[in-house]
């Protein structure tokens, strides 16, 4: 990843709902979630939920597939690894041994 990528990664993440759809995104784990279903769940206007959706798209975090009149989203949690892995690419100043207490909490089976 670079850094413009990763700038727009961060953005898509900072702003309240955006994150609040990622972190659900996350928690559905490859089964995803339906578009209206994620503006229900969020208590929010679908037409801002698919919005705040293509922000995210754009920003390489989440991915969506249509599954016959549904379009179901699901986070990328390759481009996610990959910001995670930007983010740290200079950690610990040669002693790895510090980072390895985060590299074990990111660490997931996705």
């Amino acid at each position: 990843m670079d850094k413009n990528a990763a700038l727009s990664a961060l953005s898509g993440l900072g702003q309240d709902t955006r994150l609040e759809i990622f972190r659900l995104l996350v928690r559905a784990g490859s089964e995803g979630v339906p578009a209206g279903e994620i503006a229900s769940r969020l208590g929010a206007v679908q037409n801002t939920v698919s919005a705040h959706l293509k922000v995210l798209d754009h920003a390489g975090l989440i991915r969506s597939e249509r599954d016959g009149r549904v379009i179901r989203y699901r986070a990328d949690m390759i481009g996610f690894r990959d910001l995670l892995a930007y983010l740290m690419e200079d950690c610990c100043n040669g002693a790895p041994e510090l980072c390895r207490p985060v590299i074990t909490a990111v660490t997931c089976n996705c």
